[in-house]
């Protein structure tokens, strides 16, 4: 009896067993047979290290495909701790191939981890240092494809372009703002090791295509970007300002030609510089008052208004008008006396200007100045732009509603003024400013997205722009844009002169010099700004300092867009202070001995008797005093 129940007991014990085994052997053919894929995919990534391939970021183009920002192959270090036999040796290796610090990369590359990208000290290092570990031959140590992000200009358009981090991910500029479309997709090599970092042969290496990232077409034109930064970079160095910044922009239809802020810095190497300069894109971040280059603005709402004659009309300026018992001054003493209109906007008369606000009433004052945009973003693809400041309706008096008119009161950034100037001058259409023209695929060269125009408004009529198309060239003729004006060529524009304010009150000898232009006037192709902050030179205006650095950029830029210079040209008013100017004759063919020039200075290159070429060319205008380069040829019928 009790026999039988240890029998049974064994028996049913026995079952047991058997169905366990059962069960696991079922359990085990369905993980090796239906749930491979699963069970091989979790061992794969207990045993897996991954090499990460960097893929290649999109390029940044001007818009005649020039590249700005690129992509190149570089190399780094990765590390697999536990493949490390001697760490201390190996690290005092890599630190004498990096030219880094051994314990820095001891205690990095004795992390418990399965793999270790040695940064910042193995990140893009050079082929030499690349040869020297591949010599080497270290357990554990190894050489990945990296990409390294260049920008072949340095410090040109370097606070619009920004720059990528460690990761070539995008931090600041366009390279941030496109992050998204210029980021490439990273690949990987998955090689298996065990736990002990032994390779497993028993299964392959697998690999990861990286990917490419899209490129950026911008409006920018490198050869004005050229001209730009070089003069900029000229007026620095004369002038030793603390800031100074350039815009240039196409007024039919928004498109940013130009961009410089100075100081800058190279973002090649940007861990270098300060926060404040690479950070800070002045065209579209610094907001001050305009001075008189808002006067513009102000005179073509008037005249839209209807609320004068500007060839006709006068104004009688005394030297001062009174305004809500203040009293604000012409900057001539005296005054300019009788004066029309347009002799207003040329002599940038402040009490000819409080007249023009009168007429004109806060209501139509203030509704034409929110249309030109002030007050709020211009929505430019840039991060970073700031508002600007105006005052609310309700709180301007009699006294806001005069200064606003000449450009005090108000603040305002670069390029909102260069939005405004443009729809002055392009018949009247407020265009929203943009710096991307398309995205494009780089394999093909196929545009992905177009950026196209985006008009906002009609600010004022194209009978009015037609008139201050030639008030502004009046200015350049008669006023103080005289410094900028060339022979031929039909250039407008207003300077300005604008104290510096700070905490409410406005600093003594500081003042921001600026002048607004576009060229040519019968058909405008660019509107240009150029404004320095605080430079080092005793006269202290718009004109004297600022217009002849856009001059010498238009003299390069007109002829690059194909310009014509014309004869029909508002004549310049001459005063005692200018230099004489002498047209540069035609000399080719003509013998040394017969060439008796007054006025310029002639240097002779060259053996022989006759001129074969010259510099300048023909019809060049000098002043008194300028220098013409005369090539001499033997004359071989003589």
């Amino acid at each position: 009896m009790i026999a039988n129940r240890i029998e049974k007991r064994i028996h049913i014990i026995f079952i047991c067993a058997c169905l366990i085994f059962g069960a696991i052997l079922l359990k085990l053919g369905y993980e090796q047979i239906v749930h491979q894929d699963f069970t091989m995919e979790k061992a794969m990534n207990l045993w897996q290290r991954d090499f990460p391939v960097a893929g290649r970021r999109g390029a940044i183009l001007d818009r005649n495909g020039t590249a700005l920002a690129y992509d190149i192959p570089s190399t780094s270090v990765m590390v697999v701790p536990a493949q490390i036999k001697e760490p201390k040796q190996t690290a005092a290796v890599l630190a004498d191939i990096l030219e880094a610090d051994a314990d820095a990369i001891y205690e990095k590359i004795t992390n418990h981890v399965s793999t270790q990208k040695l940064q910042p000290e193995g990140r893009l290092i050079s082929d030499e240092a690349a040869v020297k570990l591949e010599n080497a031959d270290l357990d554990g140590v190894y050489l990945i494809q990296d990409s390294q992000r260049y920008y072949p200009n340095h410090s040109y358009l370097a606070q619009v372009l920004g720059f990528t981090g460690i990761d070539n991910q995008g931090l600041a500029g366009l390279e941030l703002q496109y992050e998204e479309i210029l980021g490439a997709k990273k690949g990987a090599l998955q090689i298996p090791f065990d736990a002990k970092g032994n390779q497993v042969d028993l299964y392959d290496e697998t690999y990861e295509a990286s990917g490419k990232g899209m490129d950026v077409v911008l409006t920018i034109d490198a050869n004005i970007q050229d001209i730009v930064e070089r003069e900029m970079n000229n007026l620095m160095k004369r002038y030793h300002p603390k800031e100074a910044l350039a815009i240039a922009m196409d007024p039919n239809n928004g498109e940013i030609l130009a961009m410089v802020s100075k100081p800058d810095f190279d973002p090649n190497d940007y861990q270098n510089y300060d926060s404040t300069i690479i950070n800070r894109n002045l065209p579209i971040w610094k907001s001050f008052e305009p001075g008189s280059t808002f006067k513009s603005v102000t005179f073509a709402s008037a005249l839209d208004l209807k609320l004068f004659d500007m060839f006709q009309d006068t104004y009688y300026d005394r030297g001062y008008e009174m305004v809500g018992g203040a009293r604000i001054k012409s900057w001539k003493a005296g005054g300019h006396g009788l004066q029309t209109f347009l002799q207003v906007l040329e002599n940038s008369s402040n009490p000819g200007f409080v007249e023009i606000s009168r007429r004109m009433g806060l209501d139509h004052l203030y509704e034409y100045v929110m249309k030109f945009g002030f007050g709020n973003k211009t929505n430019v693809d840039l991060p970073g732009e700031s508002t600007g400041i105006m005052f609310e309706k309700e709180a301007m008096g009699e006294v806001e509603q005069a200064t606003v008119a000449f450009g005090q009161g108000i603040s305002v950034t670069p390029i909102q003024l260069v939005r405004a100037f443009s729809a002055i001058v392009n018949g009247g259409t407020l265009y929203e400013p943009h710096i991307t023209k398309a995205i494009q695929d780089p394999a093909t060269g196929e545009i992905i997205e177009e950026i196209k125009p985006k008009a906002v408004d009609q600010v004022i009529s194209k009978e009015t722009s037609d008139l201050m198309r030639y008030a502004l060239e009046s200015v350049v003729a008669n006023g103080g844009g005289k410094p900028s004006y060339i022979k031929g060529y039909q250039i407008g524009g207003k300077t300005g002169t604008a104290q510096k304010a700070e905490n409410g009150v406005y600093m003594a000898n500081e003042y921001i010099l600026s002048f607004l232009s576009a060229a040519p006037m019968n058909d405008p192709k660019i509107v240009l700004y150029v404004a320095v902050d605080a430079p080092d030179n005793d006269v202290q205006y718009g004109g004297t300092v600022v217009a002849p650095v856009v001059k010498a950029c238009y003299e390069d830029i007109l002829p690059y867009l194909e310009v014509e210079k014309v004869s029909e040209q508002i004549p310049k008013k001459k005063i005692w202070l200018d230099p004489v100017e002498i047209e540069v004759p035609n000399l080719i063919g003509k013998k040394k001995e017969e060439i008796k020039q007054e006025g310029l200075v002639l240097e002779w290159i060259g053996e022989g008797d006759t001129v074969i070429a010259q510099l300048p060319q023909a019809g060049t205008t000098l002043n008194e005093g300028g220098k013409v380069w005369l090539y001499l040829e033997e004359d071989s019928f003589s």
